[in-house]
């Protein structure tokens, strides 16, 4: 048990160093239907961290959303993906590969992930790695500056 908290640490001390794209603040002129809608599931990506083509592809396969029917009504889900594309990434280097594309098998992710151990991914208070919420304290406020992560295990 005291080696595996001290793993822990150990990674919380590595990503705090590691992490590049610590500032993804959502755009000023975020439609409130971004937070309502996207936001009632999971925490709203910026949208920097996808490509115009690849919000698109989320966007047209709402009814699969990841496993889920995330259907909206036209005018709302135009309204979302005119501002996810507006304010996509111009490089390619965060998009995921499959189809819808997922962040978490980005190579950028991959590799600002890569000391998190995988039983931490399948804990109870993480989930998955798309929950960003989950040590990132201030994700929310698109922060995800390695000294704000606080791991779940370091929390108890």
């Amino acid at each position: 048990m005291r080696t595996a908290k001290l793993s822990l640490l150990a990674v919380a001390l590595i990503l705090s160093t590691a992490a590049r794209a610590d500032r993804l603040p959502l755009p000023a002129d975020a439609p409130p239907s971004f937070k309502a809608e996207c936001g009632s599931c999971h925490l709203p990506y910026p949208p920097a961290l996808l490509t115009a083509p690849d919000w698109k592809r989320v966007m047209a396969r709402l009814d699969k959303h990841y496993g889920d029917n995330a259907s909206l009504d036209e005018k709302t889900r135009r309204e979302l993906e005119d501002f996810l594309v507006r304010h996509a990434s111009a490089r390619s280097r965060m998009a995921g590969e499959g189809d819808p594309p997922r962040l978490t098998a980005s190579a950028w992710f991959r590799r600002e992930h890569r000391q998190v151990p995988q039983a931490l991914w399948r804990d109870a208070r993480v989930k998955s790695a798309s929950n960003c919420t989950a040590c990132h304290s201030r994700a929310e406020q698109g922060s995800y500056r390695g000294r704000e992560i606080a791991l779940p295990e370091l929390r108890d």
